[in-house]
This record gives structure tokens, C-alpha cells and sequence, in this order.
């Protein structure tokens, strides 16, 4: 992800806006919602509308009215309100889509108690929101002291301030109820401020913090995914994959999310293929299914006793032969069905120039004895003119 402000420099080298996580147009931001009707006026008598999206740290986002009719845009800085006193955000989204947004997380958007946008921030509160980002990291690893001095089975992923650094909201996972009474009273003794505990799940605290994943890009709860659906090892049995736990498994420690995106197109796919467990039944004996290949259409059988020769028959093939048994009538052998799966040999690189050889850039030692003895010659001729 990147802003236009973001846009490469000299060289190819990215340029970066520098704005540290307050981007002008909020482009490089998680979760962010691109504002396709920026660029188009309202028609003539429609007001705008009165709700705006800001943005707080990671990708937490809430809505408040703009009661006062400032004159707001996306990347403003803004005081919000908030319990006890204020907020300090960035303004991510303005106009319609505010709108659309509050539909589809389902927020009433005619609900007169929403909280409401107090100002744009002074140089004042942005100091102080500023002072309060950084304590951050050091309240983090002071909590975490104190929550294992207690020994208390959970663990503190993230700490936001508020703006105006009169709270702390301290989130964390744990996989049983922890009793945190004495951890408030020592951490509100230590910090001095307000202190909020909110539990979180492991794939939340994945998208709060963010990541790379295995595949080698920023995980995607903490980019674009916002609704979390339920994953389970079914989806990686029709997709014919390994149940290797290390390599289903995302940085939360559940199961990847991407498992579930081709899911649909392989169970649309295996609707065509005749049930495995089905056994084929010939002259030689029963045949079981081995593993079968989702895209060509190809299943491989065995002999029941003979499992090291395999016989490979499309789909349409083995549903021939259990018509065949569904009738009573057994086949000879698969062999009169198998297919000859021929090795395709072409070369699909052929190596023109050597670009494949370590030792391309060596010269060879015949050339170099060749160069010296070059050398030797010409020099014996230049000393047998300067005799003469």
C-alpha cells in the first residue's frame, strides 16, 4: 500500500510521504477505504453528510458527527469526544461513504447520541497526543513486568493512550478468565493515569499489530479482511493439502484465513468426481482410491494388497465402472482402462549464452598460457631487432 504522496524518488528509491502514520491521504493506512466520490460535487440542494470516519492507532475506527459543520477533509487531525475527556484522531473518510461504511458495520447513522467532533486539533493537543504515543512502548514492557510478577496466564499485546493521555486502554489475549483486579491497582499506581483492560482474540491482535505473512505479504486481516470467518481443517482436506499444523497455521497460531478463498471453486470442482470411498470392483479384486488430482480430472487406484502399482483413470472412466458394479457387472482389470501417463521431456529453458554456469566469467587456463606465451615471443622478437 502507498499514498500518491508516497510515489518513488531518484533512482527508482521509494520516496516516502514521512508524515509517520498521519499520511495526507490516508493511503498507507490498514483498512483503508478508497474515496471514489471525492472528486464529484453534490447536486444542487443535497447537504452533505454529517458523520465522518476517524481513525485512531492500528486500524481502530469510529464514527462522530460533525455538529459544528467544520470544514473537514481526509488527513485532518481532529479532537473527538470521548469518556472522560477527549480524543486526538485522523479523519479517514468524509461525504457518502461514511454513510455506506456505517451500513455495513450496522451503525445507525440517524442515532442522535453518537459522539460528536469537538475541533480540529490545536498545536496543543498534538503535542500532547504525541507525548502520549510515546510512552506507549516503555508502559507496554512495564505492564508486562507486572502482569508476570502476578503470574497471570495472559499476555499484553498492545497499549493505545487517549489523546489527551488521561487513559489507557491495554489489550490482551488469554485462553482463560484472568482475575486482573490487583494488575489494575499496581499499573494505575505506576502510570498514573486511568486504566481500561479489553481482551482480544488472537486473529484481533494479529490485525492490530500487523505482519508479513508466509506468502510475503502484510497479513491480510491487518490490510483489507475485516470479517472473520470460520476455518477448519475441512477446508484443507478438499484442497488436498497437508495437515501440517506449522504450515496451515497463521501468525495467530489459527488456521490461515486464506483457506478459505478457493474453497468454493474446489467444491465446485469435486462435484464431478464419483465418491472415493467407493471401491472398484474387478476380476483381479477390489481397487481403492489413492489420491486423486483436482485440476486434470485424474484419480489413482490400487489393487486392495497391491499397493505399490497404481492405476491412473479419469473421472469419467471410474464412473463407468461403478455403473458397471451398481449393475452387477464386474470388469476384467483396470488395466484395460489405466491410462499411459507419458513424461513430457521438452525443455521448457534452453541455456543460450551460459547464464546457468558459475564459472562463465572464468577464463579458461588454455587462453591464459595462450596470452603468456603470446607475450614471451613478441618480447624475444624486440630483443633479437635491438641486437641487430
Amino acid at each position: 500500500m502507498g499514498c500518491s504522496s508516497c510515489s518513488t524518488g531518484k533512482g527508482g528509491q521509494p520516496r516516502g510521504c514521512k508524515n509517520n502514520g498521519t499520511c495526507g491521504t490516508d493511503g498507507c493506512n490498514k483498512l483503508t477505504v478508497f474515496d471514489w466520490l471525492s472528486n464529484m460535487s453534490l447536486p444542487n440542494g443535497h447537504e452533505p453528510f454529517d458523520c465522518v470516519e476517524v481513525r485512531f492507532k492500528n486500524s481502530r475506527k469510529e464514527f462522530f458527527r460533525n455538529k459544528e459543520n467544520l470544514t473537514l477533509s481526509i488527513g485532518d487531525i481532529v479532537a473527538t469526544e470521548s469518556s472522560p475527556g477527549h480524543d486526538v484522531g485522523v479523519v479517514t473518510l468524509v461525504g457518502e461513504l461514511v454513510k455506506v461504511q456505517m451500513k455495513k458495520k450496522k451503525v445507525d447513522y440517524t442515532d442522535e447520541n453518537l459522539p460528536k467532533i469537538y475541533r480540529k486539533a490545536s498545536q496543543k493537543d498534538i503535542d500532547i497526543w504525541q507525548t502520549a504515543r510515546g510512552r506507549e512502548p516503555e508502559v507496554q514492557k512495564r505492564s508486562r513486568e507486572l502482569a508476570i510478577q502476578l503470574q497471570l496466564q495472559m499476555k499484553i499485546s498492545d497499549v493505545e493512550f487517549q489523546g489527551d493521555g488521561s487513559k489507557a486502554t491495554f489489550y490482551y489475549t488469554a485462553e482463560e478468565r484472568v482475575d486482573f483486579r490487583q494488575l489494575i491497582k499496581d499499573m494505575a499506581r505506576a502510570f498514573s493515569t486511568r486504566i481500561e483492560m479489553r481482551q482480544i482474540g488472537y486473529r484481533q491482535e494479529a490485525a492490530r499489530l500487523g505482519g508479513i505473512g508466509s506468502c510475503g505479504r502484510e497479513l491480510c486481516c491487518s490490510t483489507w479482511l475485516t470479517d472473520f470467518r470460520s476455518v477448519n481443517t475441512a477446508s484443507a482436506r478438499y484442497q488436498q493439502l497437508s495437515l501440517n499444523p506449522q504450515k496451515l497455521a497463521g501468525q495467530c497460531g489459527k488456521l490461515k484465513c486464506c483457506l478459505n478463498y478457493e474453497l468454493d471453486a474446489y467444491l465446485d470442482a469435486l462435484k464431478d468426481f464419483p465418491n472415493q470411498e467407493e471401491r472398484l470392483k474387478t476380476k483381479k479384486g477390489e481397487a481403492i482410491c489413492q489420491k486423486i488430482d483436482i485440476f486434470k480430472g485424474l484419480l489413482w487406484y490400487a489393487y486392495e494388497g497391491e499397493w505399490a502399482n497404481w492405476f491412473v483413470l479419469t473421472t469419467g472412466q471410474v464412473k463407468e465402472i461403478i455403473a458397471k458394479n451398481k449393475k452387477k457387472e464386474t470388469v476384467t482389470s483396470l488395466e484395460e482402462y489405466a491410462l499411459d501417463l507419458s513424461v513430457d521431456t521438452k525443455t521448457e529453458f534452453e541455456n543460450v549464452v551460459g547464464q546457468d554456469s558459475l564459472t562463465r566469467f572464468d577464463r579458461p587456463k588454455g587462453q591464459r598460457r595462450q596470452k603468456k606465451n603470446k607475450k614471451k615471443r613478441n618480447n624475444n622478437k624486440r630483443k633479437r631487432s635491438r641486437n641487430v
